[in-house]
């Protein structure tokens, strides 16, 4: 993402699912959109990685995450080698100097007059009862194992020094009260609130900023791409005194904002960091500036959070009547049909019903015809997630270009949609729907064509053999497709069925999510079916850069190695012209959609809740970058429901007497 979360989401997780539900979860996260993401990533199709409303990846989701920690980000390859951290308070590593002063002449900003996004009727107390579908395999952000979907709950509670309001875009503070921009456009400074705590109650000082630098270029956290970002993207970090910073992007940057907003990691819990970090931080929980902490958890069956009382943020203008529920209880729930049951019983509070079987048939239900639980149809205004099918360039079957040309023109994607998604959900043309200027409008998706992969696979030498599988010496193609989501495997039957028409056998290979996701990473796919989470502006140098190609635990799950590519991706990174960058985002789509590596699917603009009527949502549902309206913890959008107790004990009584509400079926296309 390109988006510091200012988070979540866009932020919506680099992380990747593979289920509907956490389309809307997601999906989809890293730098200050990260708010809108830095790095993690979804799709919005319910079918990521986590329950609806627990991660913000969508369908792949690899999800939504802070300013500078879950971005992918475009970040501009500096050649700056040594950099210092003025006034670092004996952090080690940083270097100290003279005593840095304010330039004169700074233009505080702030903002206290957008509009506001939560609702006055919203009461604090109840719990949200939802759900994973695997327990993470570490509760690091960082490092080996931690790009999961349920990283986003995580690093949703570990606010910026910024965010951006989800229905202006405009900035917003979040632990910064001011901010200015220097002449220079490489750096910003920020003025701390002074309130600001961790959730050990000990204050958020510049020197948290400081050590952010220190932490994410350490060697000992085993992250290559952390150490590459803030090393060759964030040049340092000035203190001015504990409350007054200013970071120093290593270039000028057309919207530095989304580069500089980084958040703090508190120094005083891990100090100085060794060689044991990894497996001493597994399964530490981490102080963090967010509503909620996590407090109590049971390997590989919950994860439960606790809202903090007198919680310093609490009555900000854009935190005030947020966060409500008093606990968020994630249980884990493998099996998507069980957790469908244990809804109807209560035991989870919502749903997601984006997969049209949900929302048509099983929601036909008692619970819903009776008003025990409502449903709402919400229409978001956002980045489409890049769902679809990613091919590994890197396996012998796909290194010839005609031959991914002819895998995408056998996938019948228009049969899926009609038939299986019942309409209600809209092509995919390429990787990059939504960034409106920067959106290539002239790329449309590869048809369902049997002739055209006829020509193709003939041009290339291979003949159908006796089973109706092309084939060459002795190889047919016959590839497997990785998958992590139950409820995909009827999309994935389709294609199946009509690839074989034109010549082509798909296997198919149901993983559990984290496991499918983590075989993605290590490149040992054939195809795979997964979406990546999204940012406000198009990121291409994590998934399409060979700096990322032939190496594990990186997005380049395609292993695209192309120069022209590289040269384009390059060119935008270091432009400071947003003209420029908008003419090389159409050429390099243009390039990624040449390269035919990956298929796209579908995009879902809109989510679709089942949700116990005892959970309210404010009068206009949910904000224009509403990935979930039942989201407990994105800075960006999300706690905007509550739990109302008496409406709580009201259904309780109901149901044990028969008695019934009607049916309500929300339609909120006020953003369609």
């Amino acid at each position: 993402m390109t988006y510091l979360n200012i988070r979540k989401k866009f932020i919506k997780r680099l992380y990747c699912q593979f289920s509907d539900f956490t389309l809307h979860l997601i999906i989809i996260t890293m730098i200050i959109y990260m708010a809108l993401l830095l790095c993690t990533g979804c799709s919005q199709d319910e079918g990521t990685q986590s329950i609806e409303n627990n991660n913000k990846a969508a369908e792949v989701s690899v999800e939504k995450e802070k300013i500078a920690h879950q971005d992918e980000t475009e970040n501009i390859a500096d050649e700056n080698e040594s950099k210092k951290i003025v006034n670092g308070d004996n952090i080690t590593g940083i270097t100290t100097s003279e005593t840095p002063v304010l330039p004169e002449g700074i233009k505080w900003l702030t903002n206290d007059t957008d509009p506001l996004f939560s609702s006055p009727d919203a009461v604090k107390g109840g719990i949200l009862r939802t759900a994973i579908m695997s327990f993470p395999m570490t509760f690091r952000t960082v490092g080996p194992d931690s790009n999961g979907s349920f990283r986003s709950a995580i690093l949703d509670n570990q606010l910026s020094l910024i965010n951006l309001h989800p229905d202006t875009e405009n900035i917003i503070p979040e632990l910064a009260t001011h901010w200015a921009f220097d002449a220079d456009k490489k750096t910003m400074y920020f003025k701390l609130n002074r309130e600001a705590k961790w959730s050990d109650g000990v204050p958020v000082t510049a020197r948290d900023y400081a050590y952010t630098l220190e932490f994410m270029r350490s060697e000992h956290i085993i992250a290559p791409w952390y150490n590459d970002y803030y090393t060759k993207e964030i040049d340092s970090v000035i203190i001015y005194d504990d409350y007054t910073i200013a970071v120093k992007s290593t270039k000028a940057q057309p919207d530095l904002y989304l580069r500089v907003g980084i958040g703090p990691v508190p120094a005083h819990f891990f100090g100085t960091l060794n060689s044991d970090f990894v497996n001493n931080y597994n399964w530490k929980i981490v102080p963090n500036t967010g509503a909620y902490q996590m407090d109590d958890f049971k390997k590989g069956k919950h994860v439960h959070f606790k809202r903090k009382q007198n919680w310093w943020g609490e009555n900000l203008r854009y935190f005030k009547n947020r966060f409500n529920v008093d606990r968020v209880h994630f249980t884990v729930v493998r099996d998507y049909n069980m957790l469908w049951e244990y809804f109807k019983k209560g035991e989870i509070d919502t749903f997601s019903l984006t997969m049209p079987q949900y929302w048509y048939e099983k929601a036909d239900t008692d619970v819903f015809k009776n008003g025990y639980v409502e449903k709402i149809w919400f229409f978001n205004d956002t980045q489409q997630s890049a769902m679809g099918l990613w091919l590994n360039q890197d396996k012998e079957i796909f290194a010839d270009k005609r031959l991914r040309l002819a895998f995408a023109h056998a996938m019948n994607v228009q049969k899926v949609i009609d038939q299986v998604l019942r309409g209600d959900y809209f092509r995919l043309n390429q990787a990059y729907v939504g960034y409106g200027a920067y959106t290539n409008p002239d790329i449309t998706s590869r048809d369902f064509n049997i002739e055209t992969v006829e020509k193709l696979m003939t041009e290339s030498g291979w003949q159908r053999g006796g089973d109706g599988i092309w084939a060459k010496e002795g190889m047919r193609f016959s590839v497997e497709v990785t998958y992590g989501f139950d409820e995909h495997t009827p999309r994935l039957v389709v294609l199946k069925e009509e690839a074989l028409k034109a010549g082509i056998e798909l296997r198919l290979q149901k993983l559990d999510s984290t496991a499918a996701f983590k075989k993605f990473l290590e490149k040992k796919h054939d195809v795979a079916w997964m979406g990546w989470s999204t940012s406000l502006r198009p990121s291409y140098w994590q998934s399409w850069h060979s700096d990322n190609a032939h190496k594990v635990q990186t997005n380049n799950i395609t292993n695209t190695d192309d120069p022209e590519l590289d040269r384009l991706i390059d060119a935008y990174r270091a432009s400071l012209d947003e003209d420029e960058r908008i003419e090389l985002s159409i050429k390099i789509q243009a390039a990624i959609h040449d390269q035919a590596a990956f298929v796209p699917t579908f995009m879902v603009p809109y989510v679709r809740h089942g949700y116990w009527r005892w959970l309210k949502l404010p009068k206009f549902h949910g904000t224009r970058k509403s990935d979930s309206l039942f989201d407990p913890f994105s800075s960006m959008t999300g706690g905007l429901f509550w739990f109302d107790m008496s409406i709580y004990k009201e259904t309780k009584e109901a149901m044990s007497s028969n008695k019934t509400f009607d049916a309500i079926t929300v339609v909120d296309e006020r953003y369609k």
